[in-house]
């Protein structure tokens, strides 16, 4: 059983919070080293030949795109909202999901470069990472439909509302922007949902100090509860002999008030 599942006797509220910020800040950190891996490699691009590392649709030397294109990027713009959105969704992801999202990322790395060396236009060439942002975004959307418990929910609502656009930009929209990696990438995200939403437990839900008051008061209200009217003592049986007819009290009638 997961130590940290709702149902572990092992369970309290103190051990759930450190074992909150210990993902939190291992998926943080995990996603902030790609996004330094990713400057690192945008800055040596200009001493090397980059483009026989980016996708080349419709190509066989365009294969080796798929795995190496999304390390590449064209532009400081570029890179700059492809590292914003890789850290933010990235240390949703693993901070909630970190099973699902470990075993997820390979299809959104291949789902983004298959989708651009598919569907791309020959002779064009796609780098970059935003088609793994966008996977990394129908993931976490994907999985709070799918799961519907109250930390996916909120991990859901939370993406969609800083990079609910990205449900847009997975159709051509502007020119030079390579929207078919976009698609590759969502897919990827949806297929990994759809594989993987059962990997990682369900968070333990909050409990509140109203809700131990109410255990408390519970054995109290049983005490009050009325009984049941077949455990109520009987106090008078009528009589059975049907020619009875009870007694009838006759009183006199009052004398009116002296004027």
């Amino acid at each position: 059983m997961d130590p940290h599942h709702p149902d572990d006797p092992r369970y309290d509220a103190e051990t759930q919070a450190k074992a909150d910020r210990r993902r939190l800040i291992r998926a943080l950190n995990l996603s902030l080293a790609f996004v330094l891996t990713l400057i690192l490699v945008y800055s040596a691009q200009g001493s090397f030949d980059w483009a026989p590392f980016a996708v080349a649709p419709h190509s066989v030397q365009g294969l080796l795109g798929i795995l190496t294109a999304p390390l590449l990027h064209g532009s400081v713009e570029h890179i700059a909202a492809n590292g914003v959105a890789l850290l933010m969704l990235g240390t949703l992801a693993g901070s909630v999901y970190p099973r699902a999202t470990l075993w997820s990322l390979p299809l959104l790395w291949l789902g983004s470069g298959l989708g651009a060396w598919w569907l791309g236009d020959a002779g064009s060439r796609h780098l970059g990472a935003s088609g793994v942002t966008h996977g990394l975004m129908f993931l976490i959307f994907m999985l709070g439909v799918l799961r519907r418990d109250r930390p996916a929910i909120a991990t859901g609502m939370i993406a969609f509302l800083f990079y609910g656009g990205m449900l847009l930009t997975v159709l051509p929209h502007e020119p030079g922007v390579s929207w078919q990696s976009h698609l590759g990438g969502a897919v990827g995200g949806i297929v990994a949902a759809l594989l993987f939403r059962r990997l990682d437990p369900a968070l333990p839900r909050k409990r509140y100090s109203w809700e131990d008051e109410e255990e408390n008061l519970a054995p109290l209200d049983d005490e009050l509860e009325p009984p049941a009217p077949r455990e109520v003592p009987v106090l008078w049986v009528r009589p059975q002999n049907e020619g009875s007819r009870g007694v009838i009290l006759r009183f006199p009638p009052r004398d009116p008030p002296h004027s």
